[in-house]
């Protein structure tokens, strides 16, 4: 099948592109004021649609953070592979992702940012969704077991455990440090050093 043919059209092309429209708007409120100050009027009004159309696409405020955490993931991901297909060592692999999830803060902004680490800890996630659905926390996994396969790392180290140490070490630190740049840019220098040594052959 061609990729035009692929292609979505006629009534699902439209409700793709009001979703989209919707999702839109929707992030630039949570932008604002936050996901819990959010107002689903003003949502709609600016995507230029009924207030019901908003609960169509999205069941609850929630529903908006998965999706966009979802697209976010796959698009901080894409680029890790890409930089992981290229020679690297461990210490590159774990800075390229430090700087990745520092652009994907830049791009939505310190609130927003905050708001999709509470929905990615949050106990209300679906009860289905594991690690493996999550493509950074796979290839942070894998980069570390490469590095221990390659004596980069020492032997008994757990590569998913050790990956999402790392993981949620970094995201305390970029929602503790964020009013200071000169603070954080000392503080994540350090951090990724202590997590090297941790990792490092004895």
């Amino acid at each position: 099948m061609s990729e035009v043919q692929d292609k979505p059209t006629g009534r699902e092309a439209q409700r793709l592109r009001t979703r989209q429209r919707v999702l839109d708007a929707a992030i630039r409120e949570f932008k604002s004021v936050g996901m819990a100050d959010a107002d689903i009027g003003a949502i709609a009004e600016a995507a230029g649609v009924a207030r019901g159309t908003f609960y169509f696409h999205f069941p609850a405020k929630e529903h908006v953070l998965l999706e966009l955490e979802a697209r976010e993931e796959a698009r901080i991901a894409k680029e890790l592979a890409r930089f992981l297909a290229t020679p690297h060592d461990l210490k590159s692999a774990l800075q390229k992702a430090i700087t990745l999830i520092l652009g994907l803060e830049r791009r939505l902004g310190g609130v927003l940012f905050k708001e999709l680490l509470a929905i990615h800890f949050s106990p209300a996630r679906p009860l289905d969704d594991e690690w493996r659905d999550h493509r950074m926390i796979v290839l942070v996994v894998e980069e570390i077991e490469r590095a221990r396969d390659h004596g980069e790392a020492q032997i008994a180290v757990d590569p998913y455990h050790s990956a999402v140490f790392f993981l949620l070490g970094l995201y305390a630190m970029l929602t503790t440090t964020s009013t200071s740049k000169a603070l954080r840019a000392t503080a994540l220098d350090n951090y990724l050093i202590t997590v090297l040594r941790s990792l490092e052959p004895r």
